[in-house]
Formats: C-alpha cells, structure tokens, sequence
C-alpha cells in the first residue's frame, strides 16, 4: 500500500518512487513481483498516470524494476545483503548554508584592489565589441596557448614597458598565477626537483611546488633580494625569485645580483622562474626593467599577471617561455583545452589595443600612490618611533617592523580582528616558521583614502597596548 501526501513539499512522483524502492530493497516486495499497472495505481491513489509513470520510469532507470512487454514492471532481482546495506546507510544531512564571511572595517590585506577601481565601461564596451566581431568563435574552444591577438598585445607591452625580449609564441595564457605555476611544475618535474625559494617570500609558489612532489629550499632574503651565495651554495636548479619587488620585503634586485643569478642558471643548467611582482605599481624613480630582458636567450621563465591592477577576478595570466622549453611544453600540453574564457580573452585584448590599459595603469598608480603616501605619513603619525617601515615606494603594500616589547605576531591579528581589522599574518611568506621579530603586513589597495588614518591609529593602539600575554609570548618566538 502506497500513500501520496499532497501536503508534503517532495513531490507526488518522488514519493511514490521513495516508498517503492523502500519495499524493493528491504524485500517486501519480492523479486519478480509484478506492479500494478500505470493506470489501476493511478487509480488506486486518485493521481495522475503521469505521477505514477514518472516513478516507475525512475525506478526502472535506476535498475530496481524491469519491463516485460505487454505485461507491465517487475521488481528486479536484487542481493539483498547488499540491498540491506545500501538501505540501512543513514540519509546524508543537508549542510547549513555558509554564513556570510566576516567583514571589517578596517581591511589591511596586502592583495586588495580598489573596489571602485575597475573599468567598468571600457571593459563592457570591448566585451561587447568582442561579441559583435567574433560570434562565431565562441562555438570553438580557442587556443591552448591563448588568443593570438591577446599574445601580441602582450607582446608590445612587455617589451615597451618591462624590457622583456620575445615573440608571440613565447606567450602563453593562463587562468592567474597559480595555474602557471602549476603548468610550469608539471614541465619541469621530469628534469628538476628542487625549487629555491625566497624566505620570507610568496607563500603560493612554495604551494605550488610543493603539491608536484619538488623539495623546497628556503633561501634568505637580504637587500639584494636573494641570497645568491646560499643559492650556489644549495643544490636548487630552480630559483623562484620577485626581484623588481621582492614579495613580501619590497627590495629591488640590483642589476648586479640579476647578472649573478643568470650566470649561475648559464653556468649549471640551471633555471630562473621570474615573477614580476607588481611590476607596474612602483610610485618613486624610473621603472625597473624585467631580469628576462638582459638575457632573452636564458633559461628564464617570466611570469606575469593583469590581477594586481585590472581585477584578479578574470583569472587572466600570461608566462613567457624560453625557446629551450617550448618544444616540452608544446608535446606536454597540445591535446590540453584552454581554461581561460575566449571571450575575455578578446576583450581583454581589445582593452589593450584601444590603450585603456596603459590608462588605466597611470589611473591607478596615481590612486594607490596616494594611498600609499597617506599610510606611510599615517605610521609616522601614529607609530613614531615604535616602529619601522620596509618596503614602501611600490606595491600594493608595506612591512611594519615593530619593536622587542610589542606582542608578538599571533596575539596582535587576533586583537585587531575583535577590533574590526585583518591582518594577514607575515609569518605566512616565511618558509622556517614565525620570524625573530614581529612584523605586519599592511595593505592599502583595498582601503578607502578616508578609512586609512583611523584605521592606523586604531592598529597603533591595538599594537602598542601591553598586556600580561605578551612577555610570554614575546619569549616564545
């Protein structure tokens, strides 16, 4: 006997479905049993015969009935131990939504964009334009390496603006860094495995890497950048490296130290995996040109992306090969599909060629610039003495070194939370655990200009209040 509830918010089919293979499983309805036809259960339960065929249907889809012709559904024959323990399995609980993901006031994340920073209209406009030109190309899957358009765009920019030495084929597109990173390790694993990285450095390369089975090798980071003489002293034959803007301590690579580390990648096989770390935020002196530019025929691989400026929402990266990886990379990836949208793809390249990128640079140079200058005026203000700052005069963030007597890493993020302030926690980007000495990371991009004063001076007082906790765990670190 079947019961429809009309009251019930499953509907009529589905229950009708859930109480048959019930009966099915559990052997009250036996192997063979013939059900009754559409119409007498339809009958049978006042229901429609579209009700009781759409479970039958189901029922038989699923393999718990079966048909004989002009006879009708049978129940299948089933193992009923195995039956027994499908059955006897608890139904899964439906998980409660996420709640909404905590806000702050205050936000200091050294990777948020200007919220009002995106060019709305320009960017709607080629995508548009994108759609109107080339309707025909978005029933194909595009490129593996990219949209050529987009390559060559790329092309001329990097060679006016960051010095880099290449052609179009060189080019490759990527959905952000990470994907890159990932492209590249899956290159390289077969001839490398080990990866010097620098300490502090980029915490998501070290990712990376590690998750393709390479061993990682911390390397210090001095004024210089990388530490070249613990390089060769190591036995790395990868060096990652952000020499225009040492991520997270902002020092520039002198063009010393860059001619240093291509001769040790020229002199050992060795490979150099350049990452152009917000390259074009760089608010006092002339631009630094990219380490691939002073030896285009070195194993360098160049990396790049339109996330920190444009929006790292479009996942839009690009990564410049060497001519000695192109044939590698093109066996290990041909028969790949593209996982870069081609849409954005040609609106993106549209974006370039109409030279509202390089506008929109200059735009926001300017805007974070002036953020930046506000925070570091902010520190002085506010901090005084207590404090030193590393790293200003380019990127979307600074370093807050603080003094011997402040509290340490840990209890500070959590103070300034309850406080309604982030704070991504510096010890992040450091390969060996958390550093002698405290030091925050401060960012400005995502903050509005009025919000950065306060916003300092409340971080000032969360830091510089002294609690009972903190000579413990001062001694701890």
């Amino acid at each position: 006997m079947f019961i429809l509830n009309a009251n019930d918010k499953t509907p009529l089919y589905r229950q009708l479905y859930n109480q048959i293979r019930e009966q099915v499983l559990s052997g009250k309805l036996p192997a063979h049993t013939r059900l009754p036809s559409v119409r007498d259960l339809a009958n049978e339960l006042s229901t429609s015969r579209n009700t009781v065929e759409g479970a039958y249907l189901e029922l038989f889809a699923e393999g718990y009935i079966y048909s004989r012709q002009r006879s009708g559904y049978f129940v299948s024959a089933l193992d009923q131990l195995a039956a027994s323990v499908t059955r006897s399995r608890a139904p899964l609980q439906q998980s409660p939504s996420p709640g909404p993901a905590p806000t702050f006031r205050y936000d200091f994340h050294p990777a948020r964009l200007d919220p009002s920073g995106f060019p709305l209209a320009q960017w709607r406009s080629c995508l548009l334009e994108s759609l109107r030109e080339s309707p025909g190309e978005l029933s194909h899957y595009g490129s593996v390496q990219g949209d050529w358009e987009l390559r060559c765009n790329i092309q001329q920019y990097l060679e006016r603006s960051r010095g880099v030495v290449c052609d179009p084929e060189r080019i490759f597109i990527c959905a952000g860094l990470q994907h890159g990173l990932d492209l590249v390790a899956h290159l390289l694993r077969d001839g490398h495995s080990t990866v010097a990285v620098e300490n502090p450095g980029y915490h998501l390369p070290r990712a990376v890497f590690q998750n393709n089975g390479f061993r990682i090798v911390p390397v210090p980071v001095g004024a210089g950048g990388m530490d070249l003489d613990a390089l060769r002293g190591g036995d790395s034959s990868i060096a990652y490296v952000t020499p225009s803007h040492q991520m997270p301590m902002g020092q520039v690579m002198p063009i010393a130290n860059r001619l240093k580390l291509i001769e040790w990648a020229q002199s050992g096989g060795n490979l150099i995996i350049e990452d152009d770390y917000d390259s074009e935020l760089r608010y006092h002196g002339k631009p630094i040109p990219s380490l691939q530019g002073l030896r285009p025929d070195a194993d360098i691989i160049y990396l790049g992306t339109f996330s920190k400026i444009l929006s790292p929402a479009l996942r839009l990266s690009y990564l410049v090969l060497p001519n000695s990886l192109l044939g590698g990379f093109n066996a290990l990836y041909r028969d790949f599909f593209p996982t870069v949208s081609l849409l954005e793809q040609k609106a993106m390249a549209k974006f370039m060629a109409h030279g509202y990128w390089e506008r929109h640079i200059r735009r926001m140079r300017t805007l974070y610039q002036k953020k930046h200058d506000i925070m570091l005026k902010a520190i002085d203000r506010h901090f005084g003495n207590s404090a030193n700052v590393i790293g200003a005069g380019a990127g979307l963030h600074m370093v807050l070194q603080l003094g011997e007597s402040v509290c340490g890493e840990g209890a500070i993020i959590s103070r300034a939370a309850a406080n309604g302030m982030y704070l991504f926690p510096f010890s992040a980007t450091c390969a060996d655990g958390v550093p002698d000495t405290t030091r925050l990371m401060l960012g400005f991009g995502g903050m509005a200009v009025a919000d950065i004063e306060a916003g300092i001076r409340l971080l000032a007082e969360t830091c510089l209040k002294v609690d009972e906790s903190c000579p413990q765990e001062q001694g701890q670190k």
